[in-house]
Formats: structure tokens, C-alpha cells, sequence
């Protein structure tokens, strides 16, 4: 098999694994009596980690290549299952929730792998590859974890959804032990080590970037309002609708068909025709609407419809984003610009979270939903940015 297949297949499991854990927190918090705010600080301790690891794995990745780190992160994700599942304390949940997200920041070496393997006019398009995968894993995964755990939390399961979580991580191993050629070969890193690439840290790859840091600055505004929303959305439910964790994933099941319809399709159609810089500022503008809508709506019919809308934009923007980071990136220095990236990503999925919580338990469940609306709208105005660098550059 090709292999951008067999990438996009090891990550739609390593993110189903992360999936099948998501709208699980909340309930084992609140099983554990953790209030709202310590829940979603739970979460932003895990992107926190995220952040710290991403640029990390990124330049490791550039030195090593791409499959050690992947095979690494992975089997550090399996421990922080095992952790979560059989968690004797909300302790132990946030220590999962530590070294989990410390494994995930593995995204900006499959970004990276998918970037050796295409040309600058293909990049975009095979980005939005390793994006769809992103989408279908979280498609997937909450459905699988709301099933496994069962509606009722008094009486629900959560070591078989983090038994799954563990096997699938081990199989993705073997997939990128088997399958997964290395694209960063040996002859690529001594290139880069001797260029200095490997070597750059983010906040100097922003500094010498211009481009870069109007795309991150993007991506860290949608990531804020992504996180926001994900964070509270299991709370956001059951205070509204009084939903439980089936119900939670099966909707996130169906919410994530949007942007993974996006991502692995319409991204395709859509680039050569409009460009990245003006599918990522119809994503934001998408995105934006949508959540108004969402935060606005009398019931969760109109909700649905305002949370498919924000999907979309995500969809279009994510892919987009990515393709324009990459861009300013060499092959010496591919991992840490796309590590530094995925920082910004990783900052926002922070502070979202911490935000959430407090916003929720203060001003009620819309607030959320349109304070992210308001911290996403700047997004477009940085694209826009980019793109006159881009033009002047």
C-alpha cells in the first residue's frame, strides 16, 4: 500500500484511541465529584502537555525520522489508557491525562511525513488527508467510547473503552513497524542537521517566518474556539438536554462527519479552484457563523444545524492552515515548522479549556459558545495578513 494510506489509516487509530476517551472525562470527573471547572482543566492539562511535546517530537523527528517517533507516542499513549480506565482517583485521571497529552503531540510528525511525501502543489491536498483521518478518528471514537461506557453514569464502564483505546494503539504500532517506510531517511537528516534546521526553536522559526507567524497566530484563535466549545460540550449537553455519555458520543459522531467530509473531500475540489489563503478565511467565517448559531438556538435541532455549519469551517480551515505552514517550511526544517504549528494548536487547545469551565459554571451554558465565536473572528483578519506577506515576500 501507498504510503499516505497507510499514514492516514495509523492516524485515524491513534486518534480513535484518543476519541474513544474524550466525552468519557467528564463523567469520570463528575463520578470522582470534580467540579466543572476542575473537569475542564483536566482537559486543558492534557493540551498543555501537548503543547510542550509538539515541537519537541517535531525537531526529534527531524533528527531521527518520522517512525521511531510515531512507534514511540504511541505506546506512551497505550500507558495513559491503562491509567485513565483503571483510575482509583481523580489523581490518577489527571496523571493519564499528562502523559496522554504529552504522546499526542506525535501530530506534528505525521504532518511532517505527509509533507516529505508530496509536492508543494499536492501538499494541501495530502494534508487534508492526515486531517480527515484526524476527523474520522473523532467521528469514530466518541460514538465507540459513549457505546462501550453506556448512557447511565452511575452504572457506566470505563475500562472497556480504555481496553479499546489500548488495543488499537498497539496494532497502529505494528502498522507503522510493518507498513510505514521512513520518508526523513538517514541521508535527508544528515542534510538538515548540517543546514542547522533540526536545530531552530519555534519562537525562532517565528521570528526569521513572517508568513508563519500570521498562520499560527490563525490557528491558535480556531484552536481557542474549538477548545472552548469541546471542553464544555459533554456539560453544555447534559445541563441543556440532560444527555448522557451515549448520547454525547453519538453525536459527536455525527457533528464530525462535517469537517471529515471537508477535510478528505471537498478540500480537494476546493484549493485548486480558490486557493488556501481563500478557503481558510471562508473556514473562519463558517466557523464563526456557526457557533452564533449554535450559542443562539431555541432547541438542538437549530443547534445541530449551527455545530454542522462550524464543522464545515474547521474543515476547510484546518487543511488550508496547515498547507500555508508548510509552505514556509524546508525540507531541513519541515518537522520543527510543522511542530511549531501544531504549538499554536496545542496553546489553544490550553487555554480553552481553563476558560470554559468558569465561563460555564458563571454566565450559563451560551456563554461558551459565544465567547468562541469571538475569539475565532480575528482569524481571518490573520490569514489575510499571511497572504500580503506572502505577496510581498
Amino acid at each position: 500500500m501507498k504510503p499516505l494510506l497507510i499514514l492516514f489509516i495509523v492516524c485515524v487509530i491513534d486518534v480513535l484511541g484518543f476519541g474513544v476517551i474524550v466525552p468519557l472525562i467528564p463523567y469520570i470527573g463528575s463520578r470522582f465529584d470534580a467540579s466543572a471547572a476542575l473537569i475542564t482543566a483536566i482537559l486543558g492539562t492534557h493540551a498543555l502537555c501537548q503543547l510542550i511535546a509538539a515541537p519537541i517530537w517535531g525537531r526529534l523527528s527531524d533528527r531521527y525520522g518520522r517512525r521511531p517517533i510515531l512507534m514511540f507516542s504511541l505506546a506512551g499513549a497505550c500507558v495513559s489508557y491503562a491509567m485513565l480506565g483503571f483510575a482509583p482517583n481523580i489523581e490518577w485521571v489527571l496523571g493519564s491525562r499528562v502523559l496522554g497529552g504529552f504522546m499526542a503531540g506525535n501530530i506534528s510528525a505525521a504532518m511532517a511525513y505527509a509533507s516529505d511525501i508530496s509536492t508543494p502543489q499536492d501538499r494541501a491536498k495530502s494534508l487534508g488527508t492526515i486531517g480527515a483521518a484526524i476527523g474520522i478518528g473523532f467521528m469514530l471514537g466518541p460514538a465507540i467510547g459513549g457505546i462501550l461506557a453506556g448512557e447511565n453514569l452511575a452504572t457506566a464502564s470505563f475500562v472497556r473503552p480504555a481496553l479499546v483505546a489500548m488495543v488499537l494503539s498497539l496494532f497502529a504500532i505494528g502498522l507503522v513497524a510493518l507498513y510505514l517506510p521512513e520518508s526523513h531517511t538517514a541521508e535527508h537528516r544528515a542534510h538538515a542537521a548540517h543546514a542547522g534546521g533540526t536545530h531552530r526553536t519555534p519562537l525562532a522559526l517565528l521570528r526569521s517566518l513572517p508568513g508563519l507567524r500570521y498562520v499560527t497566530l490563525a490557528a491558535l484563535c480556531i484552536a481557542i474556539a474549538q477548545a472552548i466549545f469541546e471542553s464544555i460540550f459533554a456539560l453544555w449537553a447534559l445541563a441543556r438536554f440532560g444527555y448522557g455519555p451515549r448520547t454525547v458520543g453519538l453525536l459527536m459522531f455525527g457533528l464530525a462527519i462535517v469537517p471529515v467530509v471537508m477535510q478528505g473531500g471537498l478540500v480537494r475540489v476546493l484549493v485548486p479552484r480558490f486557493g488556501e489563503h481563500r478557503l481558510a478565511v471562508a473556514g473562519v467565517t463558517a466557523f464563526v457563523t456557526g457557533m452564533l448559531i449554535a450559542a443562539m438556538a431555541p432547541g438542538i435541532g437549530v443547534a445541530l444545524v449551527g455545530l454542522a455549519i462550524c464543522g464545515a469551517g474547521s474543515g476547510a480551515f484546518n487543511p488550508s492552515g496547515s498547507a500555508l505552514a508548510s509552505k514556509e517550511a524546508s525540507g531541513a526544517n519541515r518537522g520543527s515548522v510543522m511542530g511549531t504549528y501544531q504549538t499554536s494548536s496545542s496553546l489553544g487547545r490550553v487555554i480553552g479549556p481553563f476558560v470554559s469551565g468558569a465561563v460555564f459554571a458563571r454566565f450559563g451554558a451560551a456563554s461558551p459558545l459565544l465567547l468562541g465565536a469571538l475569539i475565532a473572528a480575528p482569524a481571518a483578519f490573520a490569514i489575510a495578513l499571511s497572504k500580503r506577506r506572502a505577496v510581498n515576500g
